[in-house]
Formats: structure tokens, C-alpha cells, sequence
């Protein structure tokens, strides 16, 4: 579809999956399905509704020249958009929605994640384009994940049931205790929040002009700058000041008239290496195994080796990472908090395991 054009956000540092994630080349940008790089995923499961010409990502100015070259073959070089700064979800959909209002016109924008696993990409293609179908009308569309179990790690969206595929938004949930998720997971009424959307790219400028005004002022002095010799440095000089503030938060808990699109195609967020377990099978004791791995008497473990042998005898509920540099152990449990590592080697300057 000429009018549709794809967004994948790929700007994120990826800390959970330190020692593996790194500044340079965080998670969307490793391979860790063992089939293909994260982005490269994302853009061919876009790539079913949508021309890769028309196809763009999102990133940060550590990540650009890898990102170009690794989903080169995929996406235009010009097609890369690149931030100087961190500034959250609604800069980054509102920066992409300028430049290709700019380039190509207003259209539809799917906006997606670049580091998300997905196992049925037909049944996501179909769900997008009912979102592209609801959006044409001048919504705002997101989707919903059906959920299988009650989540305490995601946030939820609840929506008012009707025959139509994209339905009424009611309320978006923060993540809740096991308690409430459990009540939503049981009234069939809530789905979890994927953080992918679809909407006209006038649409969403329009509502960021509304709700973010500030962010607006900074976004027009950066298009109007587009396609000339000051635009890498007006977008250096401007970026770093946007407010940053994530699209859910600025726009969409503001607005009235949201639809979501509920969808099951097997998706998982993958947000820490306790979630490895969906893109690698476990074995007979629960153990999911990359690499150069020797378990024995080892149950309910995640064994990832990049190189050298990990051998491990009579622990459970681990997580072992070998990378050239770097060996991470810790329980199971506490995959969430890998990033404090990350902080804590901030803190003493080793910039060299970043």
C-alpha cells in the first residue's frame, strides 16, 4: 500500500541483556533466535503489509552507522533516522511523522518495536491491517496482545467489547499486582499493552500539537530544516531540548477516542534473559541452552555461551551469560535488575563493558 508507511523503533539500550547488549550494538541488533537479527525481523514482518521502500527506523547516534549497515539490504540509508539524544516514544514517532510527512506526504504509520519476538507473522499481518483499515478513518489505532496468563510485567488496556475488530478504548491500565491481573485476565475484557500503534501521520502531529505543544515548537524548527544544508546540525542543536515524554503518557491516556485492535500471533516482549525461553525450546528440566552449554543435575536455568564451555552442576533457577569479556550469574528471579549492573559500571567509568 503506497499510503502506508512503517516506523520501527530501534533507539533503546537494551541493558537487560548486558553482558551480550552493548551501547554499540544492544539488543535490537543482536541475533538471539539464532535466525536473524531483531530490527531485520521487525522490518520483514512490516515489510507483509507495507513496501520496504517505505519502510523506515528510528535510532540513536551510537547505534546509525551499524544499524545502516546491518539492515542495509532492507531499509534506504535516508530511511534511518537518527537521534542525538534519547527523548522517549513521543519524540521519536513525532520526528519519524515530520520527515516522512515531508518526504512522501500524510499516510498511514505502523509503529512498532524493533525487539519484540512474534511466531505467526501471517496472523500479525492480518491484525495490522485491520489497524491500517481503522486508522484510514483518522483514529488513533494500537494493538492489544490477547493475554494467556496473568502478567504482573506488562501494562494492559482495557476496551469496550463490540462486533467491530478495532474496539473502544476505556482505560489503559499501569502494570498491575497478580491479584488484578488475574480479574482482567479472567473478564476477557483487557488485552496487554504491545506498544505498537497505527495512525495518519497528520493525525498524530495534530494531537502532539494539542497535548505536547512544546515538543511540537522543537519538531517544526527541525522540519523546516529538512533537505537543507542545516539540517544535521539544527537537528543536533534542537533534539537534546525535546521534552521526553512516552507517547502512552503524552497522547494517548489524554485522549478520548482510542481504538484497539486485539490480536494473538505469539508475541513476547523478550525484556530479559528469564524471557529466552521464547525463541529457544527448553529441555526435559526446564533449561534453555545457547551455545557451548554442559548442564548436569541443572533445572529452570538460562545457559547462553558466546564462546567458551559453560559448565554448570546442581543449581537451579540461574541465569549464566559468557561473552569475551564479561561472565553474568544471577538468579532467575532477579533477570529484571541486570541493568543495575549496568548503572553501577556507569558509576565507576569502566566505559569499556558498555
Amino acid at each position: 500500500m503506497e499510503d502506508v508507511f512503517g516506523v520501527v523503533m530501534a533507539g533503546g539500550g537494551g541493558t537487560r541483556f548486558w553482558p551480550l547488549s552493548r551501547r554499540r550494538a544492544p539488543k535490537q541488533l543482536l541475533n538471539l533466535s539464532g535466525k536473524e537479527i531483531m530490527v531485520n525481523e521487525a522490518v520483514d514482518r512490516l515489510a507483509q503489509v507495507t513496501a520496504y521502500k517505505n519502510i523506515y527506523i528510528v535510532t540513536n547516534c551510537d547505534q546509525a552507522e551499524t544499524m545502516t549497515r546491518i539492515a542495509g539490504g532492507r531499509v534506504r540509508s535516508e530511511h534511518i533516522l537518527s537521534e542525538p539524544a534519547a527523548r522517549n516514544t513521543a519524540a521519536c514517532i513525532g520526528y519519524a511523522a515530520m520527515k516522512i510527512s515531508h518526504d512522501k506526504g500524510d499516510g498511514v504509520l505502523i509503529v512498532t518495536p524493533s525487539d519484540a519476538y512474534i511466531r505467526d507473522n501471517l496472523s500479525f499481518a492480518g491484525t495490522l491491517e485491520q489497524a491500517v483499515a481503522a486508522a484510514q478513518t483518522g483514529k488513533l489505532v494500537t494493538i492489544g496482545i490477547t493475554p494467556t496468563f496473568p502478567a504482573t510485567g506488562y501494562g494492559y488496556i482495557r476496551y469496550t467489547d463490540t462486533q467491530d475488530t478495532a474496539k473502544p478504548v476505556k482505560q489503559f491500565v499501569e502494570k498491575p499486582p497478580l491479584a488484578k491481573a488475574e480479574e482482567y485476565l479472567a473478564s476477557g475484557r483487557y488485552v496487554w499493552n504491545s506498544g505498537m500503534f497505527v495512525w495518519r501521520a497528520s493525525v498524530i502531529l495534530r494531537k502532539i500539537q494539542q497535548l505536547l505543544p512544546d515538543l511540537y515548537e522543537g519538531l517544526e524548527k527541525i522540519a523546516a530544516a529538512f533537505g537543507t544544508p542545516e539540517e544535521a546540525h539544527v537537528l543536533h542543536e534542537v533534539y537534546p531540548s525535546l521534552p521526553s515524554v512516552s507517547v502512552d503518557y503524552g497522547i494517548l491516556e489524554r485522549t478520548d477516542d482510542i481504538l484497539v485492535v486485539p490480536g494473538e500471533f505469539g508475541w513476547n516482549d523478550v525484556g530479559s534473559w528469564d524471557m529466552l525461553g521464547a525463541l529457544h525450546p527448553s529441555d526435559a528440566n526446564g533449561n534453555v541452552s545457547v551455545g557451548d552449554v554442559l548442564p548436569v543435575d541443572v533445572g529452570n536455568s538460562v545457559l547462553y555461551s558466546s564462546g567458551r564451555l559453560i559448565a554448570a552442576i546442581g543449581v537451579e533457577d540461574l541465569v549464566v551469560v559468557e561473552t569475551p569479556d564479561a561472565v553474568l550469574v544471577c538468579k532467575k528471579s532477579e533477570a529484571q535488575n541486570v541493568k543495575k549492573i549496568v548503572d553501577k559500571l556507569k558509576e565507576e567509568g569502566r566505559e569499556e563493558l558498555l
